[in-house]
């Protein structure tokens, strides 16, 4: 089982969709995805992202204090957003989980109404 894709909008600095694909394991060696930027650039943000749709609660471990935290606050160019939306999916051709199907998607929305 390996992380296939995560899909991010809204959730804290991604105001716009998107998409983070990683790369299968091929010959049977697993692949190293590095996310790099400078400071304030939003790193952090894709752990944070990972942490909230597998179903952290405690907002304080996703650096928040409110659960309106991690809805996009808006910038000089684009306003506020009204939900954020993290969608991950996992590859489970190797049958890990022990369901019958070859992927797992995990999603988890918030609205800030």
């Amino acid at each position: 089982m390996f992380l296939k894709s995560i899909e991010i909008n809204g959730f804290k600095s991604f105001a716009q969709k998107t998409t983070l694909e990683f790369i299968p394991p091929q010959n049977g060696r697993n692949s190293l995805t590095v996310v790099v930027g400078p400071n304030g650039s939003g790193k952090s943000n894709v752990s944070d992202a990972i942490r909230w749709v597998m179903g952290e609660q405690r907002l304080k471990h996703l650096r928040g204090k409110k659960s309106e935290d991690v809805i996009f606050s808006g910038s000089d160019s684009k306003g506020q957003m009204g939900m954020a939306s993290v969608v991950m999916t996992l590859d489970n051709s190797d049958k890990r989980a022990a369901i019958e199907y070859d992927e797992l998607i995990i999603a988890r929305k918030l609205y800030r109404n």
